[in-house]
């Protein structure tokens, strides 16, 4: 998934803002499970679950500045029966910006509470797995 960085992504020095790659990458994921098939309006329709981000960390390696073209892709490290771990890669031509590690829960709408991930779903997140 790319990304042109505009000045609305960017501080005073046009380089772009640390949580600015929090919006970017929830994107990226977004569009990564649409592209595997199941977009995650679908999930909450068909189901009335969500998936939320229940721990993330981010290790900055070089900054993005404005105008540069983010590429992020987004691959799943593990999957248990209602958990599951994404790593995020952001980067700019031959320079790595950014890792993020992203875990997402998939929980009830209504209720909040845990529920497992769909057979469907399963498939989508598993069609993201790092090519060989």
């Amino acid at each position: 998934m790319g990304f042109r960085i505009y000045y609305e992504d960017t501080d005073a020095g046009g380089i772009v803002y640390h949580a600015r790659y929090l919006a970017l990458a929830e994107r990226a994921r977004t569009e990564a499970l649409r592209m595997a098939g199941t977009p995650v309006s679908v999930l909450q329709e068909e189901s009335g679950l969500v998936f939320v981000v229940t721990k993330l960390s981010i290790e900055y390696h070089r900054p993005l500045r404005l105008d540069d073209w983010a590429e992020i892709t987004t691959t799943i490290d593990s999957a248990g029966p209602a958990r599951c771990q994404l790593r995020q890669i952001v980067s700019c031509g031959d320079m790595h910006a950014a890792t993020l590690i992203v875990e997402l829960a998939c929980i009830m709408q209504s209720s909040g509470r845990p529920a497992r991930i769909p057979p469907r779903w399963r498939a989508s997140l598993e069609a993201l797995s790092s090519p060989a």
